[in-house]
């Protein structure tokens, strides 16, 4: 009566003890049977004294007997069988598992070393290692955390009955799986032995670490994903010369295919170029080209430097941002407001478009050449016909205004008329 462990770190046989724990054994190789053991973690080693398994959860809290599965029991433990004959004494001894009398489940421990005395009288055996010794060393020799967990995962893969002296009962040929559950594998560490495995370890902790950021970044709402990749179609130009415009990069990456947007990051407020810009490829296939050509080229008497972008920042709302005003958002948000009429309504003003006099206040975008080069900046200001049309609405809404323009005319006209008898008196 034996049984084979597949672990992710060797084989184990283990005797089992059938004339002294009959329960527990039956117990034992029926869970084996109904592939309960499968994919089950050491989650506890303990040098020198005992390695714990048998806890589908993981955790070192779960399990449950055989007798729990079967219909009708609903037993997830089954009682002690203490027999004074059978002692921790020989190293591979197996022993139930439990944390008071009588709840054995489906964990069991493995000591790791000769004689365990303390444990003698409280605890179930039912077997004892026959192969695999070798197993146990590394087991023991595992690196565990404050836990007495292992880092490196061992796991049960696959548990196979050499001999089953007990026929299944009633109810368990519905329980046993068609096929084993797909085996788990964990990644294997492995040690340091040269520079690249250096700079693979610190490769996967700079991943890990961004990881880690990424989704502090969405607690925050800074992100609106931790997954999200920036797009391969995207490249990032950097150390431009500030003169360089947007359409003398465009012409110059077109020639690789066609661009989507060529976009310069110009100050908010001055508009003057922060020598950095995004061009986005219509084909991810056009921007590794461009970006094998491109790197390290001079343009405008600089020479730049080209990367693929990782910003994300067109996947997020605009609105944390903002959008950048250029000439040609004026130029629309003009175009919008012209209506198809001439004011040539019947009432006054009351065209069928709208007319200059209600369109209110423009913005115009003034193109200044700054001293010392040729570098220039835009700045938002009114038309002359706009500040005019402002300040007469202003003087009408403090009541004031049409009777000065009125008066204006008046005082005007007279001065002429005394100022042409005069002269003429004189003539």
């Amino acid at each position: 009566m034996a049984v084979l462990i597949e672990t992710s770190v060797g084989d184990l046989v283990i005797d089992l003890k059938v004339d002294h724990a009959p329960k527990a054994c039956l117990n034992f190789l029926k869970l084996c049977k109904m592939k309960y053991y499968n994919n089950c973690l050491v989650h506890t080693v303990q040098k020198d004294f005992i390695a714990q398994t048998g806890d589908p959860t993981n955790t070192g809290k779960g399990g449950a007997s055989m007798y729990s599965k079967l219909p009708g029991l609903a037993k997830r433990f089954f009682e002690d069988e203490i027999n004074i004959a059978l002692k921790h004494n020989v190293r591979g001894t197996v022993a139930m598992a439990n944390d008071k009398l009588d709840e054995n489940g489906s964990q069991f421990y493995i000591t790791l070393r000769d004689r365990v005395e303390h444990l003698d009288g409280k605890h179930t055996i039912f077997g004892t290692v026959a192969e695999g010794f070798e197993i146990l060393d590394k087991i023991n020799s595992a690196m565990v955390d404050e836990n007495d967990a292992p880092y490196q995962n061992i796991r049960i893969w696959h548990t196979e009955i050499l001999d089953d002296p007990y026929p299944d009962p009633d109810g368990l040929e519905s329980l046993i799986p068609p096929k084993s559950p797909e085996v788990i594998k964990d990644e294997e560490f492995k040690k340091i032995e040269d520079a690249e495995d250096e700079a693979e370890l610190q490769e996967r902790m700079a991943k890990t670490i961004a990881k880690s950021q990424a989704t502090t970044l969405e607690l925050l709402h800074d992100l609106p994903d931790a997954d999200i990749t920036p797009p391969d179609n995207d490249l990032f130009i950097y150390k431009l010369n500030p003169v360089t415009q947007d359409g003398d990069l465009e012409l110059i990456f077109s020639r690789f295919g066609p661009i989507k947007s060529c976009e310069i990051v110009r100050d908010w407020k001055t508009g003057d170029s922060l020598q950095y810009a995004f061009i986005t490829f219509e084909n991810a296939r056009d921007c590794e080209n461009a970006y094998f050509k491109m790197h390290d080229c001079v343009i405008d008497d600089r020479r730049i430097g080209v990367n693929f972008s990782q910003s994300v920042s067109k996947m997020w709302n605009k609105w944390r941002t903002g959008s950048r005003i250029s000439k040609d958002d004026f130029k629309e948000s003009e175009a919008k407001g012209k209506g198809k009429g001439k004011r040539k309504g019947k009432g006054k003003d009351k065209g069928k478009g709208s007319s200059d006099r209600d369109a209110g206040p423009r913005l115009e975008v003034h193109d200044e050449r700054q001293r010392g080069g040729d570098q220039r900046h835009c700045d938002l200001v009114l038309d002359a016909s706009s500040k005019a049309d402002a300040r007469s609405k202003e003087n009408e809404r403090n009541g004031r205004g049409g009777e000065r323009e009125r008066r204006a005319v008046p005082r005007s006209r007279s001065r002429e008329r005394h100022g042409g008898g005069r002269d003429a008196g004189r003539g």
